[in-house]
């Protein structure tokens, strides 16, 4: 597999794509009056304590407070030496109305939901994760080769001997020396030193340590993954590339290219159309089949349809290549989209146990590659597959996107013929409440024209019954369920 990152620069947004064998499969876009703030760390202040969710909010200088659970609250032993979970129904030991702590960025702000918040600070840098209130060693379970963990886990357990804390293996840290991961710890600690200082100096709801701009945490968080090529258009983008690159992965240097050419570079290689594409509810799959996707507050529903696939064998067949080829484009789709939380995929019915099973395989296989955990159940009593994915940023759809002023996010709007009959009552109404000389009725053009047509003697009938004359106007600016009855 191989793979590639796209960079597109502007003065007010960033956008990175990542692509692998010529296919998008992850776009990244930061705006600089909504730069995503997961893995910020901030001085809060804890402003309302609720032992009834067993959480706090805190201040944290944002527009909505943020949630602080009590399982995300880390505090000292009896010795001081290392940080330990407080009992879980005991928020109140943990924390008091007025207090000043610490905190980082697990999840960004969310619809109506503020951000959430861990006092387990991570910092992460080109091969390690560092936590300086944890201890002991762990290494990324993309990490397969057993004797490959070994030898890191080691290594990594003979250099904290002399640091402290508790440090995470990343996947990039794969068959890299133990010099190296001794560079990045000691970067690490370095990091955290200025962080305390800085902490400790703060106002309350003041940030304290921000997170690196798009541009660069590509290369810290994607290069190690198969990447091939960095292509950046901006120079002053390409240049601060570079420099992170020299300090922290000089093996990685010809990898990043300056693009040059006159097409905007997320054009040449189609990525403008695939996000474009990824904002319609109906993903078409090549065999003629296709799934919906719909996001709602609560979780995100996939329907796979069959459509204009109709096989060569018989209907099971037909069904079960239908929902493999589903499944794969389900896991793009969630990649792409950046869909999480709780997911419902309705896949085809299949009578084939076998086929169930192998349905499910495919899906477990194509999101064994996503950077976000996920969690597969198994199929439903329903025949619903149940799944969750971690969301930690917003959706594509609400990073692009608004809800709709005319259908107001319902996804639909009343019929003209609906709102004919809702003018005739409200005509009805307002005659018999009030003495009028005549009525007028405001609408859009597709209400009019009905009541001209195809409503026409029941327009007339209605004329009779209230005794006086309705006129019609069209409105160009009314919405096609919008009128408005005028006494004249």
């Amino acid at each position: 597999m191989t793979a590639e990152i796209l960079v597109n620069v502007t003065p007010r947004e960033s956008r990175a794509a990542f692509l692998e064998n010529g296919v998008l499969q992850e776009v990244y876009i930061e705006r600089a009056n909504r730069r995503g703030i997961t893995g910020n760390i901030y001085k809060g202040r804890v402003s309302r304590v609720l032992p009834g969710m067993q959480a706090a909010f805190i201040d944290v200088g944002l527009e909505r407070t943020a949630f602080l659970h009590v399982s995300d609250i880390a505090r000292r032993d009896d010795v001081g030496a290392v940080f330990e979970t407080p009992a879980a129904d005991d928020i109140r030991a943990a924390v008091a109305e007025g207090d000043e702590l610490l905190v980082q960025v697990l999840k960004d702000p969310l619809g109506t939901k503020g951000a959430r918040l861990t006092t387990f600070i991570t910092l992460p840098s080109r091969y390690l994760v560092y936590m300086p209130q944890g201890r002991g060693v762990g290494v990324s379970a993309r990490i397969e080769d057993e004797a490959e963990r070994t030898r890191l886990r080691t290594a990594l357990e003979t250099l904290a001997a002399e640091h402290p804390g508790g440090y995470i293996v990343r996947t990039v840290a794969e068959g890299v020396d133990a010099e190296a991961l001794r560079a990045d710890m000691l970067f690490l600690r370095r990091l955290w030193a200025v962080v305390s200082e800085a902490g400790f100096r703060a106002p309350s709801g003041g940030l304290v340590h921000e997170d690196l701009p798009l541009d660069v945490r590509m290369l810290r968080d994607l290069l190690g993954r198969g990447v091939e090529r960095v292509q950046v258009d901006a120079p002053f983008a390409y240049d601060r590339m570079l420099e992170f690159a020299r300090t922290f992965m000089p093996d990685s240097l010809e990898k990043i290219e300056l693009y040059r050419g006159n097409r905007p570079i997320l054009d040449l290689y189609g990525v403008e159309d695939e996000i474009q594409k990824s904002l319609d509810r109906k993903v078409a799959l090549k065999s003629g089949g296709y799934i919906i996707i719909d996001q709602t507050e609560a979780m995100t529903t996939i329907d796979v349809n069959t459509g204009a696939f109709v096989g060569h064998r018989n209907l099971e067949d037909t069904i079960f290549r239908t929902n493999l080829e589903a499944a794969v484009a389900i896991a793009r789709q969630l990649r792409l989209r950046n869909l999480g939380g709780i997911i419902i995929i309705d896949f085809i019915d299949m009578t084939d146990e076998d086929h169930r099973r192998q349905v499910l395989q495919a899906l477990e296989k194509s999101l064994s590659i996503d950077h976000a955990r996920t969690q597969i159940s198994s199929v439903s009593p329903l025949g619903l597959v149940e799944m969750t994915r971690k969301r930690t940023r917003e959706s594509l759809e609400h990073l692009l996107c608004q809800p709709c002023p005319t259908c107001e996010g319902r996804r639909f709007v009343k019929t003209a013929e609906t709102v004919v009959y809702e003018i005739f009552r409200e005509t009805l109404r307002q005659s018999r409440q009030f003495e009028v000389q005549g009525l007028m009725v405001l609408a859009h053009q597709d209400v009019i024209e009905l009541l001209l047509d195809e409503e026409s003697a029941a327009l007339g009938e209605l004329e009779v019954l209230v005794g006086k004359p309705i006129r019609l106007q069209t409105e160009a600016l009314y919405s096609e369920d919008q009128y408005d009855v005028v006494l004249l």
